[in-house]
């Protein structure tokens, strides 16, 4: 055989094996690894170290559900999160993905909704997801396109029914577990519809927690809460990436944060932190994740070492409009 046939049976020997290596890799983010649910355990030193001693707040954080009929693995695998006996639930958005999903939501839900909740509400929470042309994400990750309206207020009106807090543009004080929480959220940055003015300014008593909510991490958000002190803000929105390359990480995050906060625990700022969940669910017109597995988070909130300052507002503090709302609720 000639030097030119050879190289040529070897091109097509290469291109075949690509081929179905990418067809196995395809197969298993789409059959293997968007089912394969995860609980990820994180320790984060948050809490103060003088009111706070001697305690801990054990949080569990969900995040992008995106919850349909006839999703029986998913909400199996939630359903099984209420046998953590968690002191304090935090969902940040996304919950929804179909008109009908409300009841598959609160059946996933069950017994969570029986300890203290807070959450606040992502695009996919008010629209119905679409047909999207994938190469926004890498290119254009600014473009919307939104679905129908879907029954968000149904939702909540069950949460609120169960005893969850709404926390968006709002603030709230609770204790829970002897700890003396002071949280906050704004609606989705995602979709401009957060305003943090109506929430702005530093806690005005002293409590063990200033935690912070939103959907999408967005930088200005972040900013602002880590000026008016918080200690801790959850986000969901990126999935993690979704897609992840061993070795490299996300290819996006789908807001503005960096992809190196695509999903777990950071640093914002000098003192603030924050936690990105990857979410557990995926859009029904792009259902794969390949190397970052859908998840749940159990914190384990602990005080800071004697000594370590907690976050501090900003020079000249934050003025801001009064907050929308107050509430006292104790768990």
């Amino acid at each position: 055989m000639s030097p030119a046939g050879t190289l040529g049976r070897r091109v097509l020997r290469a291109g075949a094996g690509l081929t179905a290596t990418g067809a196995l890799g395809l197969g298993y983010a789409l059959g293997v690894e968007r089912h394969w649910f995860a609980l990820r355990r994180t320790r984060l030193e948050v809490l103060d170290p003088e009111t706070a001693a001697g305690r801990t707040l054990r949080v569990l954080h969900l995040s992008d559900l995106h919850l349909r009929p006839g999703q029986r693995l998913e909400r199996r695998f939630v359903e099984g999160l209420a046998a953590l006996e968690p002191d304090l639930v935090v969902n940040t958005g996304d919950n929804l993905s179909h008109p009908r999903a409300v009841p598959a939501v609160l059946r996933a839900l069950g017994g969570l909704l029986d300890k203290p909740g807070l959450v606040v509400w992502g695009s996919n929470d008010y629209h119905g997801p679409r047909p999207k042309n994938p190469t926004h994400y890498l290119f254009n990750p600014q473009h919307r396109v939104l679905g129908p309206e879907l029954p968000w207020r149904d939702l909540r009106a069950a949460f609120l029914e169960r005893g969850w807090l709404d926390a968006t543009h709002t603030r709230h004080t609770l204790t829970v577990n002897g700890v003396r929480i002071a949280a906050a959220g704004v609606d989705d940055p995602h979709i401009g519809r957060d305003d943090h003015d109506r929430i702005a300014g530093p806690a005005d008593e002293p409590y063990d927690l200033r935690l912070g909510l939103t959907h999408s991490p967005e930088p200005r958000v972040l900013d602002a809460f880590a000026a008016d002190g918080y200690d801790l803000v959850l986000a969901g929105h990126t999935h993690g990436g979704q897609l992840r390359l061993p070795g490299y990480g996300a290819i996006v995050t789908n807001c503005g944060v960096d992809r190196s906060r695509a999903r777990g625990a950071s640093r914002w700022g000098a003192h603030t932190r924050l936690h990105v969940s990857a979410g557990l669910g995926t859009s029904p017109f792009a259902p794969a994740r390949f190397a970052c597995r859908p998840e749940a988070t159990l914190l384990e909130l602990v005080p800071r070492p004697a000594g370590v300052a907690r976050s501090a507002p900003a020079a000249g503090g934050r003025e801001g409009r009064p907050p929308s709302a107050r509430s006292e609720a104790n768990g």
